[in-house]
This record gives structure tokens, C-alpha cells and sequence, in this order.
């Protein structure tokens, strides 16, 4: 599942290829999946420029012009696919014709990825918000019981983390992904609200120059723990892996654990 730093390379790679571009025609395969009939859908966003595209936590949002949005949730296993001439695509959720034969389609095997046209503005912060103040996250995990993995990861807290990067930025930060939220002492969580920012931020300036025209491409060559190709951490741990259903947690011991 593309996270964070994927989709923020993804809205951007994407805004340079189709920004204002008139969207002639959308193609929707999977209606179910819509928050508003199909023609609502197609009287707001046909005929109306691509303006901008941006993140918003785990989202992509495309706003054109008239004022819509349109939000794609790519959830587990959806793609942004790039339509070239006579390109079969399968497993099309909605596909998107801009004028002068420019398409790419929203893709899920599973059927799962979701457009929503107007989503409502989410009141829980952005992982790279400035409403996610230290302010914030302190008084946050000051109040949680829960490990601090499953926090980072709620999206109901803060926005835009997942297992991936959850498990980075607890390892750059030491602290156990087991850790009680509220017990990690306050120089820990300056130092963890720190990696936060770090981690997202430097694996977007190194993704945005491995993929520079991709939109559906996910590069691991950069983590340093959440990677099955390595056995060490660049401090020479051993990489440990903890299984939750589906579900794996990479960490080492030189991580410290607060209870």
C-alpha cells in the first residue's frame, strides 16, 4: 500500500503531467464504489481543467476547476495507471480522458480503491501539517494506553502513516514499536515527533528524484528497516520480525521499549 511519502511523489508527478489539462470524459467501470451517482460525478468534473493535485493523509485529491474535488483512496492494492494509445488496462475502477488522448485510470484488482467527489476536510492532522504540533502529539500520546505503532498508524490520530514507515520511524527514532504511548518519557517523544518529520520528508526528496514521472511506482531501495532484503540495521542489529496476521513489524533490540 502506497504510503505518504509514495502519494506525495504520486500528486506531484501527477499535476505535471495532467495540470491544466480539460478532462473530456470520465469512463466509470465500478459505480459502486462512488459517493454520488454516476452523472452527478460527470456534470462536476467533465469538461473542467486539472488545477491542482495534493495529498491529504492516505488520499490523493485532484481539484479541478468549478470548484470540485475528487478524491482516489488507493487502499491495499490500487494504482494510478498510465493509459498510452491502445493500452488493454484491467481492473479500471474509473478512467480519466483528458483532451488530446492524455488517460490514466484509477486500478484495483480487488475492487477496493475509492473516488469520492468532494470529501469532507478531515479535522485530524496531517502527518506533515502544521496543525501536527509537538503541542499536540505530546498531549496525544500523553493520553493513550495503546502501543505507539498502533497510534502512528491510526489515522483517526494522525494522518498519512502506515505500517511501512511507522516501523522506519520508530527505528530512527530507538523506540520499541511495542512501547506504551503514555510511558515514553517526554526527551523520547521530542526525539520521535523529530524522526516523524525527518523520515516522510528525506524519503520524499529521494523518491521524488527515483521516480520523477511515475505515479503508481513504490521504491523500498531506501528503508533501512522495513526491507526483507536486509538482515542488519545500519548500526549492525539484527533486523527483527514480529507477525500480526497479515501484518509484519520490523525492529531490532537497540531499540528502547517503555511500559
Amino acid at each position: 500500500m502506497p504510503e505518504l511519502p509514495d502519494l506525495e511523489v504520486f500528486a506531484a508527478n501527477l499535476e505535471k503531467r495532467f495540470k491544466n489539462k480539460t478532462l473530456e470524459k470520465l469512463d466509470v467501470q465500478v459505480s459502486k464504489k462512488l459517493n454520488v451517482p454516476e452523472k452527478e460525478l460527470k456534470d462536476a468534473l467533465e469538461g473542467h481543467e486539472l488545477k491542482q493535485v495534493l495529498r491529504e493523509g492516505k488520499t490523493l485529491q485532484l481539484h479541478f476547476g468549478g470548484g470540485n474535488v475528487l478524491g482516489l483512496h488507493l487502499m491495499l492494492h490500487g494504482e494510478l495507471s498510465l493509459i498510452e494509445k491502445d493500452d488493454d488496462v484491467k481492473f479500471k475502477i474509473i478512467e480519466f480522458q483528458f483532451r488530446g488522448d492524455n488517460r490514466f485510470a484509477l486500478t484495483d484488482f480487488q475492487k477496493q480503491a475509492t473516488p469520492t467527489l468532494n470529501p469532507e476536510v478531515s479535522e485530524v492532522p496531517d502527518a506533515l501539517s502544521e496543525e501536527f504540533s509537538f503541542a499536540y502529539f505530546q498531549d496525544l500520546l500523553s493520553r493513550k494506553k495503546i502501543k505507539i505503532k498502533q497510534l502512528l498508524m491510526d489515522q483517526k490520530l494522525v494522518r498519512g502513516i502506515g505500517n511501512t514507515y511507522a516501523d522506519e520511524i520508530l527505528w530512527h527514532a530507538k523506540i520499541s514499536p511495542f512501547s506504551v504511548s503514555k510511558a515514553i518519557p517526554t526527551k523520547e517523544v521530542k526525539e520521535l515527533y523529530h524522526s516523524i518529520g525527518k523520515v516522510l520528508r528525506d524519503e520524499i526528496i529521494a523518491l521524488t528524484k527515483a521516480i520523477s514521472d511515475s505515479f503508481n511506482a513504490e521504491v523500498k531501495d531506501f528503508l533501512v528497516i522495513h526491507n526483507p532484503s536486509l538482515k542488519k540495521s545500519p548500526n549492525g542489529y539484527e533486523i527483527l520480525i514480529d507477525k500480526n496476521g497479515a501484518r509484519k513489524t520490523y525492529y531490532t533490540e537497540e531499540q528502547s521499549l517503555f511500559e
